[in-house]
């Protein structure tokens, strides 16, 4: 059984960074996906970038592909996402997933582990 817990959201105005943490409990096998998700106000959640937990390999959605980085740090367990040059169309809950295996997926369902999600606002 892993739990995430993520943290780092809050407000910042267009331009600007934000570092999001989640951290892991619980372990990592060899073989593990982990993921950013986001979902805005009436909107599905959507894939924002992954990250393989040994191997390292990672994959982002298009939009934030040059913006936003994904690492982490096996020794503490502990994910990450960099977003830079924020925007407004950024604004959403953030949520942090995990899954077994060794292949990216950007289907939600698709995660069996979920984190309870942290806000960011991005003003204009």
């Amino acid at each position: 059984q892993v739990q995430l817990v993520e943290s780092g959201g809050g407000l910042v105005q267009a331009g600007g960074s934000l570092r999001l943490s989640c951290a892991a409990s619980g372990r990592m096998s060899s073989g593990y996906i982990m993921a950013w998700f986001r979902q805005a106000s009436g909107k599905e959640r959507e894939f924002v970038a992954a990250i393989r937990w040994v191997r390292v390999g990672t994959y982002y959605e298009d939009s934030v592909k040059g913006r936003f980085t994904i690492s982490r740090d096996s020794a503490k367990n502990i994910l990450f996402l960099q977003m830079n040059s924020l925007k407004p169309e950024d604004t959403a809950v953030y949520y942090c997933a995990g899954r077994t295996g060794n292949l990216y997926s950007t289907r939600a369902s698709e995660y069996g582990y979920w984190g309870q999600g942290t806000q960011v606002t991005v003003s204009s």
